[in-house]
């Protein structure tokens, strides 16, 4: 058991302890309150946007041609630059001219022979004529002399048709391209015997310009293509706009127009066929590549857009947070358009001027600190005088 000066030096100590912590309890606080989070603010950005819909299509050739031999033969030189660019008109193939010259030759001769034929009975003739005229010869013989006069004439144009096959099956011996574009590996080597518009020698392709096919829904069709081919529409009515990307493309570079649009719809799909034409200038598309299509389908019209990372996702709904007059978050869902250089359109939830968290660790009804800054969450740095821009 405790004795007595122990139990009155315990109590002593702890009314010291009492006394000391009520003394803390009375005391002020001088720290100060903490100041709300900074965070990234922009105002949504509002633009004209055209709307549009986008499709997967692939190119094909305007022009394309499988090249054949004209005239049978040995080929004798090959001179196929193999997937490079070719001018119309330049030598591909020489097939041994030989056979075909030779022809030429007996072919004129014979129209020297029909020539010297004819004029032998132009003057036999003219004899006739004179005799008759003068009681000589019966009418028979004049006769005879004309029916002979017009059969020279006629072997005479008989021989200029042949020597002109003749010429012609010479030519054919230089095959040359028919169309410019790019030709393809050649099929056949020096020393082959081809077969006249059989033995398959090359090919070429047109690349300017190209057309992209692809298959549009029918609402899409029926929203912007019905009406501009209808039979009340005017001739030069201007054409569907469309713009056209590769598929590692992260924007639409390339405009097209649409050209033809299919006669019928596919029932299978629900879809109709529709064919744009692209510039290709620069040869960098190819036929046979796969196109991402993005088809105007309206005017333009005034768009709310806003950066991806600024949107939220809460279980399934997407969102963003904005920023009132003071300074406190705001929980708003939000319906997503498109994507347009980089910036989301929003159909529905935010209107123009007003300010949205562009991004950082915030929550709904939060206060905070606004940091001006771009759409895409970069600070915004006033220019001083004398600054270049």
């Amino acid at each position: 058991m405790m004795n007595v000066k122990s139990v009155t030096q315990l109590t002593a100590a702890l009314s010291v302890a009492l006394a000391i912590a009520g003394c803390k309890e009375e005391a002020p606080s001088s720290a100060p309150a903490a100041k709300p989070p900074s965070v990234p603010v922009a105002e949504v950005i509002v633009r004209p946007v055209t709307p549009f819909v986008e499709f997967t299509g692939s190119m094909t050739a305007v022009q394309r041609v499988e090249l054949r031999p004209r005239v049978a033969g040995y080929i004798q030189d090959v001179s196929v630059p193999e997937g490079r660019f070719v001018e119309k008109g330049h030598k591909l193939f020489l097939i041994d001219p030989r056979v075909a010259q030779a022809a030429l030759t007996a072919a004129t001769a014979r129209l020297r022979e029909a020539e010297a034929a004819s004029l032998l009975a132009q003057a036999e003739h003219a004899r006739a004529e004179q005799l008759f005229a003068q009681k000589i010869v019966a009418r028979d013989r004049l006769d005879t002399a004309t029916a002979a006069l017009t059969t020279r004439k006629a072997q005479v144009d008989a021989a200029n048709a042949a020597v002109d096959a003749a010429q012609l099956d010479l030519s054919f011996t230089h095959v040359t391209a028919p169309i410019s574009g790019r030709v393809g590996q050649a099929l056949v080597t020096e020393g082959n015997y081809v077969a006249s518009g059989v033995t398959p020698l090359t090919t070429i392709v047109s690349i300017h310009p190209l057309h992209v096919y692809f298959d549009v829904d029918e609402r899409t069709y029926l929203r912007s293509l019905a009406t501009g081919r209808s039979n009340a529409t005017p001739q030069g009515a201007q054409a569907a706009k469309v713009m056209v990307a590769l598929l590692t493309d992260q924007t639409y570079s390339r405009p097209g127009r649409v050209d033809f649009i299919a006669n019928t719809s596919d029932r299978g799909t629900g879809t109709v066929r529709i064919r744009a034409v692209v510039d290709n200038p620069d040869g960098h598309l190819t036929p046979g590549l796969f196109a991402k299509v993005k088809l105007e389908t309206g005017a333009p019209q005034a768009r709310v857009l806003i950066s991806d990372q600024s949107i939220g996702t809460d279980q399934g709904s997407r969102y963003v947070l904005v920023v009132g007059k003071d300074d406190k978050t705001e929980y708003r869902l939000v319906e997503l358009g498109p994507v347009v250089d980089g910036l989301r359109v929003i159909e529905k939830g935010l209107e123009p001027s007003e300010r949205i968290v562009v991004k950082g660790l915030v929550g709904p009804g939060m206060q905070i600190t606004p940091q001006p800054a771009a759409i895409d969450g970069s600070p915004l740095v006033p220019k001083t005088l004398g600054a270049q821009p």
